[in-house]
């Protein structure tokens, strides 16, 4: 099968699959403020992510790219509705254009629609420093994910099967290239030990990717003869995965994204301890069904929602909503225990 096919059938099982809510937001809980002390009008939504200054804690994560026309279009609406908003944007793997150079437009119509946007660009861990370096010309990014999908890639009939020295590959990249360098789970999540060993080699800011969000195990599968069922509920949910992420350290910068559908995700994903939240299934599903005015409108809205919740909480910016006190429970409260990661400095805050 071509790259080209395979990228068009992961949007289409993507939106077949859909999201199911097992991210575990529902096991976060604030703590009410009666006495917030502030206006609407004070909240501030910009942040940091890593070396990034962006206006948004929102940014559009990636999904595609490399399926000719259809995915070229798909790109050029979530361009225009990243530019409405000056949120940063993220590409789906550039692999494809690498390999095919007729699939490189699908990619750049994202700098076209959007010449003065934070544009984030995306290779797999498999990558060379060359095709690194390559990527991020291709788009003028301001940024470069490396991705890991090490369950996904098992799951894919023609997937690969060696994951050996990725690590020291990006270790590579990371020094060899002027931008900065995302590392990014696809749907499985990240625990400390391994931000711990991205710390180690110059990593400055993980994309958790956490499990609850389009699973793209159950996708490969619905592309295999014989399915990896056992995979299907493989991961380590959001909420888990930021709380791990920032327990491996004060020096990592962390995307919270997977299964992240509405503003009080976003909200709970930042007070946990994420510097921004990366959103794709759900807008994708927005995007395909209702067109770009749509996406933007909702985008609107999830901001204004994100200050409205920003203001009861006495929130001024994103850094002192990761320090509201908040209550974890259920699953990732028992989870966190488990890793003993003391779930009380939440709600001591």
């Amino acid at each position: 099968m071509s790259r080209s096919k395979r990228k068009w059938d992961h949007i289409r099982l993507a939106l077949a699959t859909g999201q199911e809510r097992k991210a575990g937001f529902e096991d976060i809980t604030f703590i009410h403020q009666s006495l917030p002390n502030i206006s609407l009008e004070q909240v501030k939504l910009d942040t940091r992510i890593g070396e990034l200054s962006v206006s948004s804690p929102i940014f559009i994560n990636a999904m595609t790219g490399g399926g000719g026309d259809r995915t070229k279009e798909i790109n050029r609406d979530l361009a225009m509705a990243a530019k409405e908003l000056e949120m940063a944007i993220s590409v789906g793997s550039q692999m494809s254009a690498l390999k095919d150079p007729t699939e490189v437009e699908s990619y750049q119509v994202i700098r076209q629609a959007y010449p003065n946007g934070i544009i984030i660009g995306n290779l797999g861990s498999e990558a060379t420093i060359d095709q690194a370096k390559t990527a991020v010309e291709m788009i003028e990014a301001n940024a470069l994910q490396i991705h890991l999908n090490v369950v996904q890639e098992l799951t894919m009939p023609e997937g690969d099967r060696n994951f050996c020295s990725a690590l020291k590959r990006i270790e590579d990249i990371v020094k060899s290239l002027s931008v900065p360098i995302i590392v990014k789970e696809v749907g499985f999540g990240m625990n400390k030990e391994t931000v711990t060993k991205l710390l180690s080699i110059g990593v400055s800011a993980v994309d958790v990717g956490g499990f609850g969000g389009t699973n793209f195990a159950k996708i490969e599968n619905n592309r295999r003869e014989s399915a990896f069922s056992f995979f299907n509920d493989w991961g380590i949910p959001t909420t888990v995965s930021i709380a791990e992420a920032k327990a491996a350290g004060r020096g990592v910068s962390v995307i919270g994204s997977g299964g992240v559908q509405n503003s009080l995700d976003i909200a709970k994903a930042i007070a946990l301890g994420a510097d921004a939240v990366g959103v794709a299934g759900y807008f994708l599903k927005i995007l395909m069904k209702e067109r770009v005015e749509a996406l933007v409108k909702e985008l609107h809205l999830i901001h204004g929602e994100i200050a409205m919740m920003m203001t009861a909480l006495g929130a001024r910016n994103i850094l002192e909503l990761q320090q509201v006190p908040i209550i974890i429970s259920g699953n990732t409260h028992h989870w966190l225990s488990e890793r003993s990661i003391d779930t009380k400095q939440y709600s001591q805050r």
